[in-house]
């Protein structure tokens, strides 16, 4: 797990992704409607793009999260970071459907650090899968290396494909990609049992 430890150095590409996720996840919050917002965020690590966005949001108090992470280490310092909230940290799969039953359909869903790490088959068909994830409206953020085969451009066509429309994309020369879309189509029920994807 060493290359975690890029998150603790400021200028790493890891580091600058970072800062925008949060920042990405902060406009986010502040222009959700007034109520309980759901989140649910897919490997989600130690949560740093969670807690990092949160410290300090006039909306933390109105998430309802739920983060799932298989890395026993990982989720143990998550949820050392829970402080009250009500984030819900799940020792578990994050490629398998049944998880999420409870905690979707969301208004904001985290693929951070997803679609860098599984085949390019597995994120068409997660992309798919979030109109089972996703409320009217809601948003998803994501990441994605710049590295060729450029990936990012397909990955746009595929949420466009099922509703949802670009809000944000990082500029292609920083080093890593963000994306923010927001989706306008119809949700879906997110069917139980099924495998969304497998880490290589």
């Amino acid at each position: 797990m060493r290359w975690h430890e890029d998150y603790d150095i400021p200028q790493s590409n890891l580091a600058r992704r970072l800062a925008v996720v949060q920042e990405r996840l902060r406009e986010v919050l502040h222009g959700a409607a007034p109520g309980p917002i759901r989140l649910v965020s897919l490997c989600g690590g130690e949560g740093r793009d969670l807690f990092g966005a949160l410290d300090g949001h006039p909306r933390r108090v109105d998430v309802r999260a739920r983060l799932v992470e298989l890395n026993p280490r990982l989720a143990a310092r998550a949820r050392d970071r829970v402080d009250g909230m009500a984030v819900d940290v799940r020792e578990a799969d994050a490629g398998q459907t049944d998880v999420y039953i409870g905690a979707v359909p969301a208004d904001v869903v985290l693929l951070c650090g997803v679609f860098g790490n599984i085949s390019d088959d597995d994120i068409a068909h997660t992309i798919r899968a979030m109109t089972g994830f996703t409320a009217p409206g809601a948003h998803v953020i994501w990441t994605r290396h710049r590295g060729e085969p450029d990936l990012v451009p397909s990955i746009n066509d595929w949420f466009a494909e099922q509703g949802f429309e670009l809000v944000w994309l990082s500029d292609k020369d920083v080093g890593y990609g963000v994306g923010v879309h927001r989706f306008t189509g119809v949700p879906q029920s997110l069917p139980a049992g099924q495998r969304l994807f497998t880490f290589l």
